[in-house]
């Protein structure tokens, strides 16, 4: 069981636990419980027979079946309706399982690996969510944390992320500014790793042979003491989102900011936008 906030990259960690494994040569098949009503995700799990329901033209493997002697990744495991826990269960504990409107027995020899951002133990306390399962399935469980308790690794995700969409985009490496790290550094990430790889993404993609603070989106603090009641705090969020809006036109900015040319150029100077 994985455990962390959204963004922190359990899908990914489930992957290195299955490519550093002896399972490494079978398929790593992943689902997310959350995007599949219950109906439609309990065939997508287990499979189905040929006539099962209006549309199963012919049969169809589920899966756990796809990912026989290989490993399944259950994602937001929470979202999984509680009657389907059950048969979840049944696998787990035999490997047993039948498609969906058949009546013979299969059996599969798969690693399960689940994850959520959800406090399960709760939850399985409440009774949202199977206890059985929940014991059944956190016999080893891994909590992920967040970025932002991570800080060492926020510049060495950023450089291998500029690297990755440099050449993804076709653009030379752009170099790093001080300015950027600091701002990277005194971020809160609520996104985690998953936030970082956007801001990334649109910095490179923005960025002309340099990555700097002005290039980031306007609510990234740069100093971590500042104080955003104080009108210059103000000012200068406003103009980097008018900038950012004009695609850093600074004569349209100016216009729509209602200041003249050069005081906006004077404000970009005092600002370090």
């Amino acid at each position: 069981m994985l455990l962390g906030e959204t963004g922190t990259g359990k899908e990914v960690f489930a992957q290195a636990i299955h490519y550093e494994s002896h399972r490494k040569s079978k398929p790593f098949v992943a689902l997310n419980c959350s995007a599949f009503p219950k109906d439609l995700l309990e065939s997508e799990l287990f499979g189905h027979a040929e006539g099962a329901f209006t549309g199963a033209s012919k049969s169809k493997k589920g899966l756990i079946e796809e990912a026989h002697d290989g490993t399944l990744f259950l994602d937001e495991i929470g979202e999984m309706n509680i009657d389907l826990q059950s048969k979840l269960l049944r696998v787990l504990e035999t490997g047993d399982f039948y498609r969906v409107g058949e009546s013979k027995s299969r059996h599969v020899n798969v690693r399960f690996i689940a994850a959520t951002n959800r406090d399960i133990e709760k939850e399985a306390e409440g009774g949202t969510f199977r206890k059985d399962l929940y014991y059944r399935l956190s016999v080893f469980a891994i909590s992920l944390p967040a970025l932002r308790d991570r800080k060492d690794d926020i510049i060495l995700l950023a450089k291998y992320f500029i690297k990755h969409f440099s050449l993804k985009t076709n653009k030379q490496e752009p170099s790093i500014t001080k300015s950027f790290i600091k701002t990277l550094e005194h971020h809160p990430w609520k996104g985690n790793i998953r936030e970082l790889k956007n801001v990334i993404e649109r910095s490179v993609i923005l960025c002309d042979g340099e990555l700097t603070e002005a290039i980031l989106p306007s609510d990234f603090v740069t100093d971590e003491n500042s104080n955003v009641f104080e009108l210059s705090s103000v000012e200068k969020t406003h103009i980097k989102k008018v900038l950012a809006h004009t695609g850093g036109n600074k004569t349209q900015s100016a216009k729509l900011l209602g200041i003249g040319l050069t005081t906006l150029y004077q404000k970009i100077k005092d600002y370090n936008l």
